[in-house]
C-alpha cells in the first residue's frame, strides 16, 4: 500500500466517524467515497453492513469503477452506493470525494418543491451552486448514472429528490465542509418552516453577493484546512482508533 493510500484510508475513516459524531448516518446505508491517488479508477468505500461508527482505515474496502474488489476484501459494497458514487467518480475529476447521506432534514428538504431556500447565510454559499436530480427508484440502475452525471454538471453539492443530498471534494476537507453546511442550511429550513411563521428569503441580488464572498474565502483555502483540523481534533479523544 502506498502512503498515499494510506492517508486517504485514514481521512476517509475520519470523515466516517465525523459523519457518525454529527448523526449524518442511515445504520448501515449511505456511503462516503475516496479516489485512490494515482491509481485511475480506483477509490474506497465502507464495507456493507457496518456502521459508521465502526469503520477503519483497513475495513474500507478497494474497488474499481466496474465494482470489482481489489484488495481481497472479504466484505461486501452496498450496489447502489457503488452506482451513484461510481457515476460522479467516473466524470468529475474534481470528485475525488463524495459523501451521500439520508438524514432527516436532508430528505425533508429533498421532498420539497422548492427545494434548498435562500434564507440565511448558511444556505447562501449553495446560491446556484446547488444541482437537482429526480428520483428514479433504488439506484440500482446502472442507466441512470449518465442522468445524475448530467443533472450534477460541474455543481458541488446535489439534492436528490425525495432521497437526500450529495456533496462532493477535491479533499476530504472540502467534500465534509460542504455536507456539514448543507446539512445545517436544511436543518435551518425546516426548523423555519416549523414555526409557520412568514419566510424572508434573501434577495437575488444580495445572494449573488454572498456567495461571491464565500467563493473569496475559499480561495487560500486557509480557513477550510482550519476547520477540518478542528473536525479532527473533535474525534481524537474519543475514537483515534478510525486510523487502525
Amino acid at each position: 500500500m502506498s502512503d498515499a493510500e494510506r492517508q486517504t484510508r485514514e481521512e476517509l475513516a475520519a470523515c466516517y466517524r465525523l459523519a457518525a459524531r454529527h448523526r449524518f448516518t442511515d445504520l448501515i446505508y449511505t456511503h462516503i467515497t475516496a479516489r485512490v491517488p494515482k491509481e485511475d479508477g480506483h477509490f474506497l468505500i465502507n464495507p456493507y453492513g457496518w456502521r459508521w461508527e465502526e469503520i477503519t482505515a483497513s475495513s474500507l474496502v478497494k474497488i474499481d469503477v466496474n465494482g470489482n474488489k481489489l484488495d481481497g476484501s472479504p466484505h461486501r459494497v452496498n450496489p447502489a452506493g457503488f452506482t451513484i458514487h461510481s457515476a460522479v467518480h467516473m466524470n468529475r475529476h474534481d470528485a475525488a470525494w463524495i459523501m451521500h447521506t439520508h438524514t432527516r432534514a436532508g430528505v425533508a428538504v429533498s421532498s420539497m418543491e422548492e427545494g434548498l431556500l435562500p434564507l440565511n447565510q448558511i444556505s447562501l454559499q449553495f446560491h446556484d451552486r446547488i444541482a437537482y436530480h429526480d428520483f428514479e427508484g433504488i439506484a440500482l440502475d446502472l442507466e441512470e448514472r449518465a442522468r445524475i452525471v448530467a443533472d450534477f454538471g460541474s455543481h458541488p453539492v446535489m439534492i436528490l429528490r425525495n432521497h437526500g443530498l450529495i456533496a462532493t471534494g477535491r479533499s476530504a476537507a472540502e467534500m465534509f465542509n460542504a455536507m456539514y453546511y448543507l446539512e445545517r442550511a436544511c436543518e435551518i429550513q425546516i426548523a423555519a418552516l416549523s414555526t409557520g411563521r412568514p419566510l424572508r428569503l434573501v434577495d437575488p441580488k444580495i445572494a449573488d453577493h454572498v456567495v461571491g464572498q464565500y467563493a473569496q474565502m475559499n480561495e487560500a483555502d486557509g480557513d477550510l484546512q482550519l476547520e477540518w483540523q478542528a473536525h479532527l481534533r473533535s474525534i481524537e479523544n474519543e475514537c483515534s482508533d478510525y486510523r487502525s
